[in-house]
């Protein structure tokens, strides 16, 4: 496995264990979480995934919309992680929804980029799909920085 996939893994099981696994986007342990994972680096963009359930549609058949807008936040917040080395908090976050997520039962795809960092700045853009390849909500937001990730592997 190359350095970078095993300082990736590293930063995201250490990071998941600061939080007792219990996030609610990203934790494996929260027994009704969205468990975001599959973090991988890849051409300028953090990609990661999750599979729908019929208990997170909104309109019958269609993911909610606050359950796309939660897993864009944490993709958005993965990518300040692993390509700028912080943890951030939202600070704005603009979504447009393009069409309906109808895959229920299978892979909703995420991919975020940090887009500029000014100080505790950041502005960073992610879409998500539904398994096909279009994108059916997009995002773009500011985050701020509230810690380094290299302090948090200190103290985890």
């Amino acid at each position: 496995m190359p350095e970078e996939a095993i300082s990736l893994a590293r930063i995201v099981d250490r990071l998941r264990a600061h939080t007792g696994n219990g996030c609610f986007a990203c934790g494996l342990a929260n027994p009704i979480g969205l468990h975001v994972d599959g973090f991988v680096e890849q051409g300028g963009d953090i990609t990661a995934r999750f599979t729908a359930r019929a208990d997170l549609q909104g309109v019958i058949g269609v993911l909610h919309g606050g359950i796309a807008a939660t897993a864009l936040d944490e993709i958005l917040v993965w990518a300040g992680i692993i390509q700028e080395k912080v943890l951030t908090v939202t600070a704005k976050l603009d979504l447009r929804y393009r069409r309906p997520v109808r895959n229920l039962d299978g892979t909703i795809e995420l991919r975020a980029r940090v887009d500029e960092r000014r100080g505790r700045r950041l502005s960073m853009s992610g879409e998500l799909d539904a398994g096909d390849g279009r994108v059916a909500v997009s995002a773009s937001g500011l985050y701020l920085v509230s810690h380094t990730v290299a302090d948090l592997m200190k103290s985890a």
